[in-house]
């Protein structure tokens, strides 16, 4: 075989290389971290494409043209009234209804978005797709925060499950319990000191102290203000 051959079967071995490295740059998902609890929880999301799209009445939204990633915290949720905990809810007990599969040791769900036509966050977000959703569905005690992700490419919803790194950013119930029963400790010591105080106090015995240090008599003060207010006009 002659060099020109051989060059010519080099520069096809290159282009061919070179194709495949472009392939797997354009086809793979660089991803970013996010915060979906101010300074606490954050996940991984595919960089570039990703855009919050708002907070509903404390559920937070974002979607990228493959996927949508819904969140809530019932203590990050200000609301007296929970609405978003029950279209939450809601969303988590649809996607539960596809098929279940067990991804890396998630547990992933597979919805078609055909039989949806539109899902329609909590009736103000509304996203088009359609074909196959993998679902994966994330809770933390701990940190209150609730997850669901839902994207097209079953690797990057892994991937972004395996990404979570949850922290806590409210006090936790058992504080808040600890709080109110200090607080409620607190109140009957007092009230009890202030029935110790009333019951083992003579009060003529403080009558008797008062007006000698002041030089008052408190029942001619009492009678004197009590003849003038019957003269004012009512």
């Amino acid at each position: 075989m002659d060099n020109k051959k051989i060059i010519i079967i080099g520069i096809i071995i290159l282009i061919i290389i070179a194709a495949g490295a472009i392939f797997i740059m354009l086809t793979s998902v660089t991803y970013e971290r996010i915060d979906i609890t101010p300074n606490g929880t954050t996940l991984e999301v595919p960089a570039n494409q990703t855009k919050y799209r708002g907070n509903v009445e404390g559920a937070k939204v974002w979607n990228w043209n493959k996927g949508i990633l819904v969140t809530y915290n019932s203590h990050d949720d200000k609301n007296i009234i929970k609405v978003s905990e029950y279209g939450f809810n809601s969303l988590n007990d649809l996607i539960k209804n596809g098929e279940y599969q067990n991804i890396d040791g998630y547990t992933c769900y597979v919805i078609n978005a055909d039989e949806i036509l539109q899902i329609s966050i909590f009736n103000m977000i509304k996203l088009n797709y359609n074909g196959k959703f993998y679902c994966i569905p994330l809770s933390n005690e701990t940190t209150h925060d609730n997850i669901i992700i839902c994207c097209k490419d079953r690797d990057v919803a892994v991937h972004m499950a395996k990404s979570v790194q949850y922290k806590n950013v409210f006090p936790n119930d058992t504080d808040l319990s600890n709080t109110i029963s200090n607080v409620k400790n607190l109140t009957g010591d007092l009230q009890s000191k202030v029935n110790d105080f009333t019951n083992n106090t003579n009060l003529s015995d403080v009558k008797s102290t008062v007006e000698e240090k002041t030089g008052i008599n408190l029942d001619d003060a009492k009678n004197s203000i009590e003849q003038y207010t019957e003269k004012l006009p009512l």
